[in-house]
C-alpha cells in the first residue's frame, strides 16, 4: 500500500438515534461532535437513523404498511384501466 492516501482509520461511537444504542467502531468517517464513552476517553460521535439495533431484519419485529390505501389512493387519482375481461 502507498503510504499517505489511505484515511486513517480511529475509533468512532455510532449512536442509533431510533433505539437510542450506541457503537463503538474503527472507521474513517469524520465528526466534529464528540462523546464520552464507558471507558472516559472521548470519540467522534455520528448519529444514524438506523442500525442493526432498530432494523426490522435483524430486530424481527414487521411493519405494517397499508398497502391497500396507497393501491386506492393511485386508482382514485389515475383511474382503473378496464381489461378485455371486464368488459365482455
Amino acid at each position: 500500500m502507498r503510504p499517505g492516501i489511505h484515511p486513517v482509520s480511529r475509533p468512532v461511537v455510532f449512536r442509533d438515534r431510533a433505539a437510542g444504542t450506541a457503537f463503538l467502531v474503527p472507521s474513517t468517517r469524520q465528526s466534529a461532535r464528540t462523546v464520552e464513552w464507558e471507558d472516559g476517553a472521548t470519540y467522534p460521535l455520528v448519529d444514524v437513523e438506523i442500525s442493526s439495533a432498530s432494523h426490522p431484519f435483524y430486530t424481527g419485529t414487521k411493519r405494517v404498511l397499508d398497502t391497500a390505501g396507497r393501491v386506492e389512493r393511485f386508482e382514485r387519482r389515475y383511474g382503473r384501466k378496464a381489461t378485455t375481461e371486464e368488459t365482455r
